[in-house]
């Protein structure tokens, strides 16, 4: 599969502050490269001159864009109606809660509606995934 043909993109809302946007990012990627395919990774291992391994990163561009609440809203909605995107969501009931225990409590109370979310990633398709993204500006601090 081409480079071109997939594409990761990580969204952040505009309310989240820098280092809350890093932990939303960092639990995201790692919950997207858990549940996806196995053609996202690149070499598994890669060895350097030294004979030191390097574990490899995803093959796919991934990129990080912020957009008001709402969208971030309407970007994981419309994600999650296409069966063919991965989509990992963080709502903010990932920060106020300690344990897994708990989040799931939380989450579990709460209609979709309620959850307020702070970011998401998107994986799939490069045309699929920006037809949601494709807008959205790169977040930057």
């Amino acid at each position: 599969m081409k480079y071109e043909n997939r594409k990761i993109v990580g969204i952040i809302s505009t309310n989240v502050d820098a280092t809350t946007a890093l932990n939303v990012i960092g639990h995201l990627a790692i919950a997207i490269g858990k549940y996806s395919d196995e053609e996202i990774m690149g070499k598994k291992i890669i060895t350097d001159k030294s004979n030191i391994n390097h574990l490899g990163i995803s093959k796919f561009p991934f990129i990080v864009t912020k957009v008001k609440p709402s969208k971030l809203r309407a970007a994981i909605d419309k994600a999650k109606e296409n069966p063919c995107l991965l989509v990992a969501d963080y709502p903010k009931d990932m920060l106020d809660t300690r344990t897994d225990e708990e989040l799931v409590e939380s989450i579990n109370n709460k209609e979709n509606a309620e959850l307020e979310y702070l970011g998401a990633i998107i994986y799939g398709d490069t045309d699929d995934v920006n037809e949601i993204t494709g807008r959205f500006q790169l977040w930057k601090l």
